[in-house]
Parts: C-alpha cells; sequence; structure tokens
C-alpha cells in the first residue's frame, strides 16, 4: 500500500472547482472494475468519473480537468500502463499541481496524482487493485478510512466501493458537506455491445443525503438486475428459476407496483393464474391505471391469456 498525503495553503484555478472523495478498484475474481464518488458538487458523476469494459477507468478531480477522463481512457486503450498515462496527461498541464487524478487498467494496475496545490486535507492511498483519493477534506484520516473499509468488506464491488464512501462520510468527509454521488462498473472483458457492458451506472446529482439515495438505487438497481434475469430464465423455460428472480426482487422492493404486475402477467403467460390473480388484483386496487394497462397487451402480444377472462377472474374472486 503507497500512500501520498499533501496539506498545502496556497489554491489555485482550474477547469472544475470539483474537491472530492473517491475510489476506483478492480474485482479481483470477474475482473469488473469501478468507480465511486461522492462531493458537495451538482452533478459530480458528469465530471469526476469515467469508464470503459476491457480498458479501465479513470477518476479526475480537484480542480479537475474533465477531458483526462476520456483521454485517459484513449491512452490505455492504445496500450499504455496507468502511470503512463498519467504521466503524459500531466506533462503538458499548467494545472497539474491543482488536479487529482488516478487511472486503473483491467490489469489491474493503478496510478494516482495529488498535486502539491491540492487543498488540504487532500491525499491518496493506493492498494492491491485500487485506490482512494480525496481532497478538501475535514480530516486527514478520511481516505485511510476508505481504505480500510474496501479491504474488509465482501461482496460484489459496486457495494463494495459504495462502503468505501460511507466510510469517508464516517471520518469527516468534504469540509463543506455532501451534494452528490455516482456510482460505475464495467466489465474487465468487452463484449462489444457497450450497454451490456456498463453494469451499473448510478448518478444522484443533487441531494442532501446522496449516499443515502445512492445506497436506495443501488439495491433498486439489484432488484430489477433480478426481474431481467427472471425473465432470461422463462425464456429459457426455466419456470422455477424465474419465479425465484421475480420474487427476490419484489422481496427487495415490495411496494413496486410495477414488478409484482409483470410478475403477475408472466404467471398469467404461463397458465397458472390462481396465483396470478391475486398478485394483480392487489396492484389494480392500489392503481388502477395497471387494470388499463393489461388491457392493452394482448395487441402488443405482450399477454398470451385472455384480457378479459383475466379480468373477470379478478373481479369475481
Amino acid at each position: 500500500m503507497t500512500t501520498n498525503d499533501v496539506s498545502p495553503k496556497s489554491t489555485a484555478t482550474g477547469t472544475r472547482p470539483v474537491h472530492t472523495y473517491s475510489i476506483v478498484a478492480i474485482d479481483n475474481e470477474n475482473g469488473d472494475m469501478g468507480v465511486a464518488v461522492q462531493s458537495h458538487w451538482f452533478s459530480v458523476g458528469s465530471v469526476v468519473t469515467w469508464g470503459e469494459a476491457g480498458v479501465g477507468v479513470v477518476a479526475t478531480q480537484a480542480f479537475a480537468n474533465p477531458a483526462f477522463g476520456p483521454k485517459g481512457l484513449d491512452l490505455m486503450r492504445s496500450g499504455l500502463s496507468p502511470a503512463e498515462a498519467v504521466d503524459m496527461l500531466l506533462s503538458s498541464d499548467e494545472g497539474r499541481e491543482s488536479r487529482q487524478l488516478t487511472l486503473l487498467d483491467a490489469k489491474g494496475r493503478v496510478a494516482a496524482h495529488t498535486g502539491k496545490l491540492c487543498i488540504a486535507e487532500a491525499g491518496h492511498i493506493i492498494g492491491k487493485g485500487y485506490s482512494v483519493q480525496a481532497n478538501m477534506m475535514l480530516r486527514r484520516t478520511v481516505w485511510p478510512s476508505m481504505a480500510r473499509a474496501f479491504e474488509k468488506a465482501r461482496g460484489p464491488l459496486a457495494e463494495r466501493m459504495l462502503g468505501a464512501l460511507e466510510a469517508a462520510e464516517k471520518a469527516g468527509g468534504d469540509i463543506r458537506g455532501r451534494q452528490s454521488a455516482a456510482l460505475l462498473v464495467v466489465r474487465g472483458r468487452s463484449t462489444g455491445r457497450p450497454w451490456a457492458d456498463r453494469l451499473v451506472d448510478l448518478r444522484v446529482d443533487d441531494s442532501s443525503a446522496p449516499l443515502l439515495e445512492l445506497k436506495r438505487l443501488l439495491k433498486m438497481h439489484r432488484a430489477y438486475e433480478s426481474m431481467n434475469q427472471g425473465d432470461e430464465e422463462l425464456e429459457k423455460g426455466h419456470m422455477r428459476a424465474a419465479m425465484r428472480c421475480y420474487s427476490a426482487a419484489e422481496e427487495m422492493f415490495p411496494e413496486n407496483l410495477e414488478m409484482r404486475f409483470w410478475h403477475g402477467v408472466t404467471l398469467a403467460n404461463c397458465g397458472r393464474l390462481e396465483e396470478a390473480v391475486p398478485i394483480l388484483r392487489q396492484v389494480f386496487e392500489e392503481d388502477d391505471h395497471w387494470r388499463v394497462l393489461l388491457k392493452r397487451l394482448p395487441k402488443a402480444g405482450v399477454l398470451k391469456a385472455d384480457a378479459n377472462s383475466l379480468l373477470a377472474m379478478i373481479k369475481t374472486k
């Protein structure tokens, strides 16, 4: 583990004053790569977080230069190591001492830079397959707390990175407070389908509690992920596996009418009307618009069961 701590008194102007804390990391088991960030700055994810499947991830912050995101990815895609890419990006940058920049590639190699003019408290720690970095923090314990939390965490990469952000907040976080957060995870190997290679892509642009909202969104993401998996299992004819996926999604968000509605539709399409009816009845009782939608599904080929017969069963049961 390598560290870099700076406590400068000078400030400098830059492209975007996105003072913040962040983490870049790779999942050593499956190769997924991610970057997560929180800041007292509007829409931090639009500036700091960058990633591409099969290439790497970038965090550009402090007096951030957003161009370092796409340029850093271009350099790593061309074959440069993160260290070589960081050196090249900073070599012609007059504002380098006001920048914080971290790159991680698909091999798990990491390079980080904290300029001497980054506003205290500022620094970074590079560990095995990850780096944490922060500037304008309340205390110097913020990024070490992030490193410890990430190393101790278990589970999916997104949840582990979110845990590191939560540890930063508990250690004092940004001296100004909090406003936005973002979380991005991409595949270690590209499938050639960019829409499928961005495994998690969540942003909270303006909130009094961005990490709480990001955590809620990640849970919602996992629920819809489970729903999608259920659809895939259904296409393969694996009914039991599909029902397990749908049930898991609903357990995460039992108040979500859409998940329950499509669960009921799926059961109806499989001829399991006795199971579909109570689910759909409860959905309709909470919002009758779903009843109207059900009537429109046969024309689109989405509902195989007879809609009128199904609605009659819901009324009479």
